[in-house]
């Protein structure tokens, strides 16, 4: 049996219709999250605001209440580990090109370890190379030959789609 291209032309519509309501029910998923997201909204806001208040009061309170929190520095309430730890500190800088160039002006024998250099090989660069030139430097050219192309072309849900066409292959 000879395939033609109109064997694969009608497999390649059927697929494009499944795929169309796969969109359409990905679609369809995605709005009614929005529409349950607009209506539940205002009730997210007011419970962060209610929660970031009563934390606020809580820090505030376990503040003025330093000395219960000598030993043990902390205490579990209803779930909520409250008291006092060690800060783990941190440093901060809003400019970064000011720090390395202050670095290498006043620790000029330190810039090596005080400064970060990451070095990696510039892919679309070495995509430039030759096949022989790549395999000197231990680079492997991989899936250079034909590959099979089925991906729908427009779809305003396609990474969804891919993802869960993926996430079916596995299961």
């Amino acid at each position: 049996m000879d395939i033609t291209l109109a064997d694969i032309e009608q497999l390649a519509k059927r697929f494009a219709a499944a795929h169309a309501d796969l969109s359409t029910t990905v679609t369809e998923l995605n709005d009614a999250v929005e529409a349950v997201k607009r209506v539940r909204l205002t009730a997210i806001k007011r419970g962060v605001e209610k929660a970031k208040q009563h934390r606020a009061d809580l820090e505030a309170l376990v503040d003025s209440a330093r000395h219960l929190f000598v030993k043990p520095r902390t205490v579990i309430f209803h779930g909520i580990k409250v008291g006092l730890q060690k800060g783990k500190g941190g440093i901060a800088f809003e400019d970064p090109e000011r720090v390395l160039a202050l670095i290498k002006k006043h620790f000029p024998d330190q810039a090596e370890i005080l400064i970060r250099t990451k070095e990696t090989p510039d892919k679309e660069a070495l995509e430039t190379l030759p096949v022989a030139d790549l395999k000197r430097i231990g680079c492997e050219v991989t899936e250079a030959g034909d590959q099979i192309v089925v991906k729908p072309t427009n779809s305003d849900v396609d990474k969804i789609v891919t993802a869960l066409l993926k996430e079916g292959e596995t299961i």
